[in-house]
């Protein structure tokens, strides 16, 4: 079996000591993704700038666990209005063009805290390297 390696993107890295992915074999699974700006550390203050960053983070963590976006297979969305998923579903398939070949999603409601209006975490399977 593996050892468990911590990934960690500097840029959007966590305050506290938790990495933003962990990998095991070819499975990575991430901790929650946010939509700051990974350079000026600042939070939109709306959905769809917010969107831009979260997908933007996520396709850093994945590649810095070793793979790229099409190795992911399911997205756990948090959202904090869940009857405003246009900027949501617009990245989404700019992230995913292909219909055919998209992971799955589940959006849940994220609590009232903070900045944040969505977050995410993913799951993937990288292939053999």
């Amino acid at each position: 079996m593996s050892s468990r390696k911590s990934i960690v993107v500097p840029a959007i890295a966590h305050k506290f000591p938790v990495p933003n992915a962990s990998r095991i074999g070819n499975m990575v699974m991430s901790g929650s993704i946010s939509g700051i700006d990974p350079k000026t550390k600042v939070m939109p203050d709306d959905l769809a700038g917010q969107c831009v960053n979260m997908f933007g983070n996520m396709k850093s963590v994945i590649e810095a666990a070793g793979g790229t976006t099409d190795d992911i297979i399911k997205v756990t969305v948090f959202i904090r209005d869940r009857n405003n998923r246009g900027p949501l579903n617009d990245e989404w398939v700019k992230m995913f063009p292909d219909e055919h070949s998209r992971p799955a999603r589940h959006a849940q409601l994220l609590p009232a805290e903070g900045p944040s209006l969505i977050q995410c975490d993913f799951v993937a399977v990288l292939r053999d390297s």
